[in-house]
Protein backbone atom coordinates (compact mmCIF):
# COMPACT_ATOMS: atom_id res chain seq x y z
CA UNK A 1 0.00 0.00 0.00
CA UNK A 2 3.14 2.32 0.88
CA UNK A 3 4.52 1.38 -2.17
CA UNK A 4 1.66 2.12 -4.31
CA UNK A 5 1.24 5.90 -2.57
CA UNK A 6 4.94 6.51 -3.47
CA UNK A 7 4.83 5.26 -6.96
CA UNK A 8 4.22 8.31 -9.28
CA UNK A 9 3.09 5.73 -12.02
CA UNK A 10 0.09 4.94 -9.84
CA UNK A 11 -0.54 8.59 -8.34
CA UNK A 12 -0.16 10.31 -12.32
CA UNK A 13 -3.41 8.64 -13.76
CA UNK A 14 -5.45 9.89 -10.89
CA UNK A 15 -4.46 13.42 -10.94
CA UNK A 16 -4.96 13.41 -14.90
CA UNK A 17 -8.93 12.44 -14.40
CA UNK A 18 -9.37 14.87 -11.89
CA UNK A 19 -8.21 17.86 -13.24
CA UNK A 20 -10.37 16.45 -16.25
CA UNK A 21 -13.30 16.65 -14.56
CA UNK A 22 -12.47 20.45 -13.06
CA UNK A 23 -12.05 21.61 -16.35
CA UNK A 24 -15.26 20.09 -18.12
CA UNK A 25 -17.21 22.08 -14.80
CA UNK A 26 -15.28 24.75 -15.71
CA UNK A 27 -16.17 24.72 -19.18
CA UNK A 28 -19.54 24.21 -19.03
CA UNK A 29 -20.22 26.71 -16.62
CA UNK A 30 -18.22 29.31 -18.36
CA UNK A 31 -20.88 28.06 -21.64
CA UNK A 32 -23.93 28.63 -19.17
CA UNK A 33 -22.30 32.18 -18.02
CA UNK A 34 -21.88 33.41 -21.86
CA UNK A 35 -25.68 32.08 -22.54
CA UNK A 36 -27.29 33.70 -19.49
CA UNK A 37 -25.76 37.19 -20.70
CA UNK A 38 -26.80 37.04 -24.22
CA UNK A 39 -30.23 36.31 -22.77
CA UNK A 40 -30.23 39.13 -20.63
CA UNK A 41 -28.77 41.44 -23.52
CA UNK A 42 -31.41 40.28 -25.61
CA UNK A 43 -34.28 40.99 -22.94
CA UNK A 44 -32.95 44.19 -22.24
CA UNK A 45 -32.64 45.14 -25.95
CA UNK A 46 -36.32 44.42 -26.77
CA UNK A 47 -38.03 45.45 -24.19
CA UNK A 48 -39.92 48.56 -24.77
CA UNK A 49 -38.99 51.25 -22.70
CA UNK A 50 -42.02 53.61 -21.23
CA UNK A 51 -41.82 57.00 -21.62
CA UNK A 52 -42.32 59.14 -18.68
CA UNK A 53 -42.53 55.73 -16.81
CA UNK A 54 -40.88 55.34 -13.39
CA UNK A 55 -41.14 57.72 -10.11
CA UNK A 56 -37.52 59.49 -11.12
CA UNK A 57 -38.76 60.11 -15.12
CA UNK A 58 -38.40 63.46 -16.67
CA UNK A 59 -41.75 65.33 -17.31
CA UNK A 60 -42.59 65.42 -20.70
CA UNK A 61 -43.50 68.96 -22.16
CA UNK A 62 -47.05 69.08 -23.99
CA UNK A 63 -49.28 71.74 -25.00
CA UNK A 64 -52.97 71.68 -23.99
CA UNK A 65 -56.32 72.93 -24.87
CA UNK A 66 -59.04 73.77 -22.59
CA UNK A 67 -62.65 72.29 -23.80
CA UNK A 68 -65.10 75.34 -23.98
CA UNK A 69 -68.57 75.39 -25.85
CA UNK A 70 -69.61 76.92 -29.46
CA UNK A 71 -71.37 76.68 -32.57
CA UNK A 72 -70.26 73.86 -34.53
CA UNK A 73 -71.34 73.37 -38.32
CA UNK A 74 -72.42 70.03 -40.26
CA UNK A 75 -70.60 70.30 -43.05
CA UNK A 76 -70.66 67.89 -46.41
CA UNK A 77 -67.23 67.89 -48.31
CA UNK A 78 -67.32 67.33 -52.21
CA UNK A 79 -65.01 67.96 -55.50
CA UNK A 80 -66.60 69.87 -57.87
CA UNK A 81 -66.47 71.79 -61.30
CA UNK A 82 -66.97 75.61 -62.05
CA UNK A 83 -69.49 76.12 -65.09
CA UNK A 84 -70.92 78.78 -66.56
CA UNK A 85 -74.36 79.88 -66.54
CA UNK A 86 -74.20 81.21 -70.28
CA UNK A 87 -71.52 80.42 -72.88
CA UNK A 88 -72.19 82.05 -76.57
CA UNK A 89 -70.44 81.33 -79.72
CA UNK A 90 -71.00 84.05 -81.57
CA UNK A 91 -71.17 83.58 -85.12
CA UNK A 92 -72.51 85.25 -88.58
CA UNK A 93 -76.05 84.48 -89.78
CA UNK A 94 -75.48 85.96 -93.11
CA UNK A 95 -72.48 85.66 -95.15
CA UNK A 96 -70.16 88.91 -96.22
CA UNK A 97 -66.63 90.09 -95.53
CA UNK A 98 -65.48 91.14 -91.86
CA UNK A 99 -65.38 95.05 -92.38
CA UNK A 100 -65.02 95.82 -88.47
CA UNK A 101 -63.98 93.73 -84.87
CA UNK A 102 -65.25 96.18 -82.12
CA UNK A 103 -64.05 94.32 -78.97
CA UNK A 104 -60.50 93.40 -77.43
CA UNK A 105 -59.49 89.61 -76.27
CA UNK A 106 -60.43 89.80 -72.57
CA UNK A 107 -63.15 92.45 -72.87
CA UNK A 108 -66.16 92.77 -70.70
CA UNK A 109 -69.18 93.47 -72.61
CA UNK A 110 -72.76 94.14 -71.71
CA UNK A 111 -75.52 92.68 -73.68
CA UNK A 112 -76.41 94.28 -76.97
CA UNK A 113 -72.69 95.94 -77.42
CA UNK A 114 -71.29 95.92 -81.15
CA UNK A 115 -68.52 93.33 -81.27
CA UNK A 116 -68.48 92.97 -85.02
CA UNK A 117 -69.63 94.45 -88.68
CA UNK A 118 -69.89 92.74 -91.62
CA UNK A 119 -69.79 95.19 -94.92
CA UNK A 120 -73.96 95.84 -95.05
CA UNK A 121 -73.85 97.67 -98.76
CA UNK A 122 -75.54 95.06 -100.53
CA UNK A 123 -78.24 94.30 -98.04
CA UNK A 124 -78.91 97.90 -98.03
CA UNK A 125 -79.18 97.34 -101.96
CA UNK A 126 -81.49 94.76 -101.50
CA UNK A 127 -83.78 96.46 -98.85
CA UNK A 128 -84.23 99.33 -100.88
CA UNK A 129 -85.29 96.95 -103.91
CA UNK A 130 -87.83 95.46 -101.26
CA UNK A 131 -89.34 98.38 -100.36
CA UNK A 132 -89.41 99.92 -104.27
CA UNK A 133 -91.47 96.51 -105.00
CA UNK A 134 -93.63 97.21 -101.92
CA UNK A 135 -94.61 100.69 -103.45
CA UNK A 136 -94.92 99.95 -106.64
CA UNK A 137 -97.24 97.01 -105.52
CA UNK A 138 -99.03 99.04 -103.15
CA UNK A 139 -100.06 101.78 -105.57
CA UNK A 140 -101.51 99.18 -107.93
CA UNK A 141 -103.55 97.78 -104.80
CA UNK A 142 -104.70 101.45 -104.39
CA UNK A 143 -105.85 101.71 -108.47
CA UNK A 144 -107.51 98.09 -108.03
CA UNK A 145 -109.29 99.32 -105.10
CA UNK A 146 -110.13 102.58 -106.68
CA UNK A 147 -111.59 100.92 -109.52
CA UNK A 148 -113.46 97.61 -107.62
CA UNK A 149 -115.37 100.72 -105.94
CA UNK A 150 -116.51 102.68 -109.12
CA UNK A 151 -117.68 98.70 -110.17
CA UNK A 152 -119.68 98.16 -107.11
CA UNK A 153 -121.58 101.81 -107.64
CA UNK A 154 -122.20 100.75 -111.13
CA UNK A 155 -123.22 97.26 -110.33
CA UNK A 156 -126.48 98.69 -108.30
CA UNK A 157 -127.32 100.59 -111.72
CA UNK A 158 -127.08 97.90 -113.57
CA UNK A 159 -124.75 99.24 -115.62
CA UNK A 160 -121.88 96.60 -115.68
CA UNK A 161 -121.72 92.91 -115.60
CA UNK A 162 -121.58 91.13 -112.45
CA UNK A 163 -118.38 88.87 -114.13
CA UNK A 164 -116.54 92.20 -114.18
CA UNK A 165 -116.93 93.35 -110.71
CA UNK A 166 -116.01 89.89 -109.41
CA UNK A 167 -113.14 89.92 -112.23
CA UNK A 168 -112.36 93.57 -109.67
CA UNK A 169 -112.55 91.68 -106.84
CA UNK A 170 -110.45 89.02 -107.43
CA UNK A 171 -107.41 91.78 -108.86
CA UNK A 172 -107.87 93.62 -105.52
CA UNK A 173 -107.37 90.95 -103.52
CA UNK A 174 -104.78 89.51 -105.88
CA UNK A 175 -102.88 92.74 -105.27
CA UNK A 176 -103.50 92.63 -101.44
CA UNK A 177 -101.43 89.31 -101.35
CA UNK A 178 -98.58 90.77 -103.68
CA UNK A 179 -98.46 93.61 -101.24
CA UNK A 180 -97.75 91.33 -98.26
CA UNK A 181 -95.12 89.58 -99.63
CA UNK A 182 -93.23 92.55 -100.69
CA UNK A 183 -93.49 93.50 -96.99
CA UNK A 184 -92.13 90.47 -95.70
CA UNK A 185 -89.65 90.89 -98.32
CA UNK A 186 -88.54 94.41 -96.96
CA UNK A 187 -88.71 93.07 -93.17
CA UNK A 188 -86.47 90.09 -94.12
CA UNK A 189 -84.50 92.49 -95.81
CA UNK A 190 -84.03 94.57 -92.86
CA UNK A 191 -83.36 91.88 -90.19
CA UNK A 192 -80.44 90.86 -93.08
CA UNK A 193 -79.14 94.31 -92.61
CA UNK A 194 -79.40 94.48 -89.12
CA UNK A 195 -77.58 91.20 -89.01
CA UNK A 196 -74.74 92.96 -90.22
CA UNK A 197 -74.52 94.34 -86.94
CA UNK A 198 -73.29 91.68 -84.47
CA UNK A 199 -74.24 92.76 -80.73
CA UNK A 200 -73.47 90.45 -77.39
CA UNK A 201 -76.42 88.67 -76.52
CA UNK A 202 -75.33 88.44 -72.80
CA UNK A 203 -72.77 89.89 -70.05
CA UNK A 204 -69.86 88.37 -69.96
CA UNK A 205 -66.20 88.03 -70.98
CA UNK A 206 -65.01 87.75 -74.39
CA UNK A 207 -62.25 85.14 -74.86
CA UNK A 208 -59.81 84.89 -77.87
CA UNK A 209 -60.81 85.84 -81.54
CA UNK A 210 -60.84 83.12 -83.72
CA UNK A 211 -61.13 84.81 -87.17
CA UNK A 212 -59.11 88.02 -88.20
CA UNK A 213 -60.34 91.36 -89.93
CA UNK A 214 -61.16 91.06 -93.70
CA UNK A 215 -62.14 87.29 -93.94
CA UNK A 216 -65.37 86.30 -95.78
CA UNK A 217 -67.48 84.99 -92.99
CA UNK A 218 -70.53 82.64 -93.25
CA UNK A 219 -73.40 81.61 -91.25
CA UNK A 220 -71.91 77.76 -91.80
CA UNK A 221 -68.78 78.41 -89.68
CA UNK A 222 -68.27 76.45 -87.15
CA UNK A 223 -65.85 77.92 -84.83
CA UNK A 224 -67.51 81.40 -85.46
CA UNK A 225 -65.94 84.80 -84.58
CA UNK A 226 -65.80 84.79 -80.51
CA UNK A 227 -66.84 82.89 -77.38
CA UNK A 228 -68.24 85.25 -74.90
CA UNK A 229 -68.92 83.79 -71.25
CA UNK A 230 -70.57 84.69 -68.77
CA UNK A 231 -68.51 84.68 -65.21
CA UNK A 232 -71.07 86.97 -63.19
CA UNK A 233 -73.16 85.33 -61.46
CA UNK A 234 -71.40 81.65 -61.84
CA UNK A 235 -72.22 77.74 -60.98
CA UNK A 236 -70.31 74.94 -59.30
CA UNK A 237 -71.31 71.28 -60.40
CA UNK A 238 -70.12 68.83 -57.61
CA UNK A 239 -71.76 65.34 -56.50
CA UNK A 240 -72.65 63.99 -53.14
CA UNK A 241 -73.35 60.58 -52.31
CA UNK A 242 -77.05 59.35 -52.18
CA UNK A 243 -77.25 58.83 -48.78
CA UNK A 244 -76.77 62.69 -47.56
CA UNK A 245 -79.74 63.51 -50.61
CA UNK A 246 -82.40 63.13 -47.83
CA UNK A 247 -81.19 65.34 -45.40
CA UNK A 248 -80.04 68.06 -48.14
CA UNK A 249 -83.40 67.52 -49.44
CA UNK A 250 -85.39 68.33 -46.45
CA UNK A 251 -83.26 71.18 -45.20
CA UNK A 252 -84.40 72.87 -48.98
CA UNK A 253 -88.09 72.09 -48.34
CA UNK A 254 -87.81 74.01 -45.14
CA UNK A 255 -86.98 76.87 -47.09
CA UNK A 256 -82.86 77.12 -45.61
CA UNK A 257 -80.75 78.77 -47.34
CA UNK A 258 -77.30 76.25 -47.40
CA UNK A 259 -74.63 78.24 -47.56
CA UNK A 260 -71.92 76.59 -50.16
CA UNK A 261 -67.94 77.53 -49.61
CA UNK A 262 -65.73 76.98 -52.55
CA UNK A 263 -62.30 76.58 -51.90
CA UNK A 264 -58.82 75.99 -54.00
CA UNK A 265 -57.29 72.31 -55.28
CA UNK A 266 -55.76 72.35 -52.03
CA UNK A 267 -58.63 72.97 -49.50
CA UNK A 268 -56.84 75.92 -47.92
CA UNK A 269 -57.62 78.70 -49.96
CA UNK A 270 -61.14 80.23 -49.69
CA UNK A 271 -62.03 81.11 -53.22
CA UNK A 272 -65.81 82.22 -52.98
CA UNK A 273 -69.09 82.12 -50.98
CA UNK A 274 -72.33 81.06 -52.34
CA UNK A 275 -75.44 79.05 -51.87
CA UNK A 276 -76.76 75.79 -53.17
CA UNK A 277 -79.09 76.03 -55.78
CA UNK A 278 -80.83 72.37 -56.49
CA UNK A 279 -79.91 69.37 -57.22
CA UNK A 280 -80.62 66.88 -60.47
CA UNK A 281 -83.55 64.53 -60.81
CA UNK A 282 -81.81 61.68 -60.99
CA UNK A 283 -79.00 59.40 -59.33
CA UNK A 284 -76.25 58.07 -61.13
CA UNK A 285 -76.74 54.41 -60.58
CA UNK A 286 -72.61 53.62 -61.54
CA UNK A 287 -71.40 56.06 -59.18
CA UNK A 288 -74.26 56.47 -56.53
CA UNK A 289 -74.00 59.97 -56.40
CA UNK A 290 -76.41 63.06 -57.39
CA UNK A 291 -75.17 66.03 -58.87
CA UNK A 292 -75.88 69.82 -57.44
CA UNK A 293 -75.48 73.38 -58.45
CA UNK A 294 -74.30 75.94 -56.33
CA UNK A 295 -74.07 79.29 -57.05
CA UNK A 296 -71.80 81.99 -56.74
CA UNK A 297 -71.73 85.86 -57.32
CA UNK A 298 -67.87 85.75 -58.45
CA UNK A 299 -67.58 89.69 -57.95
CA UNK A 300 -63.89 89.01 -57.30
CA UNK A 301 -63.43 86.78 -60.46
CA UNK A 302 -61.82 83.91 -58.52
CA UNK A 303 -63.61 81.50 -60.34
CA UNK A 304 -63.74 80.32 -64.24
CA UNK A 305 -65.34 77.88 -66.33
CA UNK A 306 -63.71 74.34 -65.59
CA UNK A 307 -61.57 74.85 -63.14
CA UNK A 308 -61.55 72.34 -60.03
CA UNK A 309 -62.65 73.23 -56.81
CA UNK A 310 -63.49 72.17 -53.73
CA UNK A 311 -67.01 72.41 -52.03
CA UNK A 312 -67.87 73.04 -48.00
CA UNK A 313 -71.53 72.74 -48.10
CA UNK A 314 -72.98 74.26 -44.80
CA UNK A 315 -75.97 71.22 -43.85
CA UNK A 316 -76.71 72.59 -40.45
CA UNK A 317 -75.11 73.81 -37.29
CA UNK A 318 -75.22 72.50 -33.66
CA UNK A 319 -75.51 75.13 -31.49
CA UNK A 320 -73.72 75.81 -27.92
CA UNK A 321 -72.23 72.18 -27.99
CA UNK A 322 -68.65 71.25 -26.25
CA UNK A 323 -65.81 71.20 -28.94
CA UNK A 324 -62.29 70.63 -28.97
CA UNK A 325 -59.26 70.71 -31.21
CA UNK A 326 -58.87 67.61 -33.56
CA UNK A 327 -55.32 67.46 -32.93
CA UNK A 328 -56.11 66.34 -29.02
CA UNK A 329 -58.23 62.86 -30.24
CA UNK A 330 -56.25 59.76 -30.29
CA UNK A 331 -57.07 56.60 -31.54
CA UNK A 332 -55.91 53.08 -30.32
CA UNK A 333 -56.76 50.33 -27.86
CA UNK A 334 -59.16 51.81 -25.83
CA UNK A 335 -60.94 53.58 -29.13
CA UNK A 336 -61.01 57.32 -29.57
CA UNK A 337 -59.57 58.77 -26.04
CA UNK A 338 -57.80 61.77 -25.45
CA UNK A 339 -54.87 62.60 -22.64
CA UNK A 340 -57.01 64.82 -19.90
CA UNK A 341 -54.26 67.04 -17.97
CA UNK A 342 -54.73 66.86 -14.21
CA UNK A 343 -54.17 69.46 -11.36
CA UNK A 344 -51.22 67.10 -10.20
CA UNK A 345 -49.57 67.97 -13.36
CA UNK A 346 -50.38 64.31 -14.52
CA UNK A 347 -52.21 63.11 -17.64
CA UNK A 348 -54.65 60.48 -17.52
CA UNK A 349 -56.38 58.84 -20.61
CA UNK A 350 -60.40 59.71 -21.22
CA UNK A 351 -62.21 58.16 -23.56
CA UNK A 352 -64.34 59.99 -25.29
CA UNK A 353 -67.43 60.02 -27.58
CA UNK A 354 -67.05 62.33 -30.48
CA UNK A 355 -69.86 64.43 -33.17
CA UNK A 356 -69.27 66.23 -35.76
CA UNK A 357 -66.35 67.30 -37.58
CA UNK A 358 -65.63 70.73 -38.55
CA UNK A 359 -62.35 72.17 -40.24
CA UNK A 360 -59.99 71.58 -37.30
CA UNK A 361 -62.52 71.31 -34.34
CA UNK A 362 -64.64 68.71 -33.52
CA UNK A 363 -67.81 68.07 -30.92
CA UNK A 364 -67.65 66.28 -27.86
CA UNK A 365 -70.17 64.34 -26.93
CA UNK A 366 -69.30 62.26 -23.88
CA UNK A 367 -66.64 61.62 -21.68
CA UNK A 368 -65.29 64.90 -20.62
CA UNK A 369 -66.63 68.24 -19.02
CA UNK A 370 -66.25 72.17 -19.83
CA UNK A 371 -63.04 73.80 -18.53
CA UNK A 372 -61.04 69.87 -18.95
CA UNK A 373 -57.49 70.72 -20.37
CA UNK A 374 -56.49 67.86 -22.85
CA UNK A 375 -52.86 67.48 -24.69
CA UNK A 376 -52.95 68.53 -27.87
CA UNK A 377 -49.79 68.73 -28.53
CA UNK A 378 -46.77 65.93 -27.36
CA UNK A 379 -48.92 63.44 -27.06
CA UNK A 380 -46.48 60.70 -28.40
CA UNK A 381 -44.74 59.42 -25.89
CA UNK A 382 -47.25 60.23 -22.84
CA UNK A 383 -48.90 56.96 -20.62
CA UNK A 384 -51.41 56.95 -18.16
CA UNK A 385 -49.92 58.97 -14.96
CA UNK A 386 -47.02 60.39 -16.82
CA UNK A 387 -45.94 63.82 -15.87
CA UNK A 388 -45.85 66.50 -17.70
CA UNK A 389 -44.97 70.14 -18.36
CA UNK A 390 -47.10 72.76 -19.79
CA UNK A 391 -45.78 74.84 -22.52
CA UNK A 392 -47.74 77.14 -24.26
CA UNK A 393 -48.58 76.49 -28.12
CA UNK A 394 -46.36 79.50 -29.23
CA UNK A 395 -43.38 77.57 -27.67
CA UNK A 396 -44.74 74.80 -28.85
CA UNK A 397 -44.65 76.00 -32.75
CA UNK A 398 -41.14 77.53 -32.49
CA UNK A 399 -37.81 75.05 -31.81
CA UNK A 400 -36.21 76.89 -29.37
CA UNK A 401 -39.28 77.22 -27.34
CA UNK A 402 -39.33 73.36 -27.95
CA UNK A 403 -36.07 73.22 -26.51
CA UNK A 404 -36.60 75.43 -23.64
CA UNK A 405 -39.19 73.40 -22.25
CA UNK A 406 -37.48 70.26 -22.65
CA UNK A 407 -34.35 71.95 -20.82
CA UNK A 408 -36.99 73.36 -17.90
CA UNK A 409 -38.26 69.84 -17.48
CA UNK A 410 -34.85 68.26 -17.50
CA UNK A 411 -34.04 71.43 -14.84
CA UNK A 412 -37.47 70.52 -12.64
CA UNK A 413 -36.34 66.80 -12.30
CA UNK A 414 -32.88 67.16 -11.31
CA UNK A 415 -30.72 66.37 -14.60
CA UNK A 416 -29.80 69.96 -15.70
CA UNK A 417 -26.32 70.81 -16.20
CA UNK A 418 -24.39 71.52 -12.97
CA UNK A 419 -23.63 74.92 -11.66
Amino acid sequence: MDQQLKDPSIVAPEQTRRSSRIGVILTTLAVLSLLAGIVWWTRQQGAPQPAGGGRNAAPMSIVPATIGKGDIGVTLNALGTVTSLATVTIKSQISGYLQRIDFKEGDEVKKGDLIAQIDPRPFEATLAQARGQLARDEAQLKGAQVDLARYQNLAKQNAVPHQTLDTQIALVAQNQGTVEADRASVQSAEVNLAYCRIVSPINGRVGLRQVDLGNYVTAGDSTGLVVITQLEPISVLFTLPEDNLQAVAKRLREGAVLPATAYDRSGANKLAEGSLQTFDSQIDPTTGTIKLRAQFENDKRTLYPNQFVNIRLLLDTHKDVMTMPMAGVQRGVPGTFVYLVNADSTVSVRPVKLGVTDGDRVEVMSGLEVGDRVVIDGADKLREGTKVIVRSAADAASPAGAAKGAATGAAKHGDGPKQ
